[in-house]
């Protein structure tokens, strides 16, 4: 009878049991011990050792390609990434925003520009943020014309550490662009920023509008970032962290906080963006960040991309991250 006990109390877990976390459930769980992708195609390496004296390698040879394969080359060819994406013309366009649409900058910093005098309209000076762009007008930016672009481009970087998430450093310092540049001719810029030591994904484009959405904090866009800590965390702070610390600039709300496969790693979900806010908030509870990865940018991942690595995104990508703005 002790022993039927014993069985069904192993079956049937008690409430007080600790469950295995649900992987569904668990939004950090995909990027912890994560399986080595599976090398791309190779030709050479799948192609079978020719053997004249089997009648199977003979009709390998002469094998050609199904309705089927076509069919599904036919797919493929369609779903090819585009590089350059079609922009929308827009009339009486505001100058930060013609200016972001120019692939300069983010129209944040478009703003800046214009008060610091760097544009000009018909080659006078405009510091008026709301000045509307009419169909004649010939804007400078840095006594250089300017016009929105017609090719909007979207490329995802997972960036290195020790890159500086700038399009010029004075210290001839490796740049984010120093990635891309090899991948289009479009002037293009990141949305956001890392910090130089941190890595992970960066998306850089010319299109302004997406830019400023995806920026913006209105729109909480989400990042999910996997973080090393000098020491364990503890349970005590990790609720500290979850119930939001209150911070020299406000209060440092996150969406999800985990544990990784240690205490000293936590995977950390949070849309707010100000400077350094992930770093922040431990080193407010007296931890040191040793390592800092955005694994998730939105709806796009690491899967496929290499550090240093970048890729255009896929139209389904791009669909996606705009359906959710």
């Amino acid at each position: 009878m002790l022993n039927q006990i014993k069985l069904y109390k192993r079956l049937i877990p008690s409430g007080n049991m600790k469950r295995k976390p649900n992987k569904r459930n668990n939004p950090f769980s995909k990027f912890y011990n994560k399986k080595p992708q599976k090398a791309d195609y190779n030709e050479e390496e799948k192609k079978p050792p020719l053997d004249h004296n089997k009648s199977v390698n003979k009709s390998f040879k002469k094998k050609r390609f199904s309705k089927t394969d076509n069919k599904r080359l036919s797919e493929n060819k369609e779903n090819e990434i585009k590089q350059t994406h079609t922009a929308t013309p827009e009339e009486n366009m505001r100058l930060n925003k013609y200016i972001a649409h120019s692939g300069i900058c983010s129209r944040r910093k478009a703003s800046e520009y214009i008060k610091n005098g760097a544009v000009k309209v018909n080659d006078k000076i405009e510091t008026e943020m709301g000045y509307k762009v009419q169909k004649n007008d010939i804007v400078k930016f840095q006594d250089k014309v300017i016009q929105p672009t017609k090719n909007h481009v979207y490329i995802l970087l997972n960036k290195p550490k020790n890159v500086i998430t700038t399009l010029k450093d004075e210290n001839n310092r490796k740049t984010v662009l120093d990635f891309v540049s090899e991948l289009t001719k479009e002037r293009i810029y990141p949305i956001g920023r890392l910090d130089r030591n941190t890595t992970g994904l960066l998306l850089l484009t010319n299109d302004g509008r997406f830019a400023q959405k995806l920026s913006h904090p209105s729109f909480e866009v989400k990042k999910v970032y996997k973080t090393t800590l000098n020491k364990a965390l503890s349970t005590k702070d990790l609720e500290k962290i979850r119930n939001t610390l209150h911070l020299e600039d406000g209060p440092a709300p996150v969406d999800a906080i985990e544990y990784g496969n240690s205490k000293k790693i936590v995977g950390i979900e949070i849309h707010i963006g100000r400077n350094r806010i992930v770093r922040r908030i431990f080193e407010h509870l007296g931890y040191e960040v040793k390592k800092l990865d955005r694994v998730r940018y939105s709806s796009l991942t690491k899967k496929n991309l290499p550090v240093g690595k970048c890729r255009f995104l896929s139209d389904t990508e791009l669909i996606e991250l705009k359906h959710l703005l």
